[in-house]
């Protein structure tokens, strides 16, 4: 594996998001002024528009790509080396912030913005992610459907449509017309947590070969 700098789905500084006007289309929702046909998805919902030069300037670490969020959870790619997740009879592979204790049986249900990971990229997340050093569950998940968007919810304002809070909507939810995404979301489902020190002895055991 090549050295990885950092996350497949992290923000460059060279990336930063295109100037657009939001403006409202009656009937409809809120759009860009000068919109093209990439600015949406395959559902009619409309995306940020961040520049992509990816590994140009430096990393901003904290801060996700919305593009290649997209991608890496349409594809289910891991989120730090763009390469398949790990996946075996028990499910997709996810590393996530531990918080076991927000409901029962968490994270089933979750709906999720995070890609998934492959194995030998989850020694990595843990030794260089300071979130995950606060805590961090790996977890195998038989179905993640696409489920809807997190993204800045519009309202109408005096001059135009104004940003008003980031919210996670469901794709079929009539007030998703009014958001601009930036990241995908898959509902987790069929969640088995899997004991960390299973995936690291599992590495460490293809790399002794």
């Amino acid at each position: 594996m090549s050295q990885i700098i950092a996350p497949y789905i992290t923000t460059w500084s060279a990336e930063q998001e295109i100037p657009s006007r939001v403006v409202e289309r009656p009937g409809y929702g809120v759009g860009y002024a000068d919109e093209l046909l990439g600015d949406r998805d395959a559902h009619g919902v409309l995306w940020q528009r961040p520049a992509v030069r990816h590994e140009a300037g430096r990393p901003e670490f904290g801060k996700v790509h919305p593009l290649r969020q997209r991608r890496a959870m349409r594809k289910l790619l891991c989120q730090v080396c763009a390469g398949p997740a790990n996946q075996n009879d028990d499910g997709v592979l996810w590393l996530l912030r531990d918080f076991q204790g927000d409901w029962p049986n968490w994270p089933e249900g979750m709906a999720c913005t995070e890609p998934p990971v492959c194995v030998p990229c989850v020694a990595i997340s843990l030794r260089l992610c300071p979130a995950l050093r606060r805590g961090a569950v790996a977890v195998r998940v038989r179905a993640s459907e696409v489920a809807g968007v997190r993204g800045a919810l519009y309202r109408r304002g005096v001059f135009g449509p104004v940003a008003a809070q980031d919210v996670n909507l469901a794709y079929d939810d009539p007030s998703i017309r009014w958001v601009v995404a930036s990241a995908l979301i898959r509902e987790l489902r069929g969640c088995t947590l899997v004991p960390l020190t299973e995936l690291t002895e599992q590495y460490d055991a293809v790399q002794a070969r």
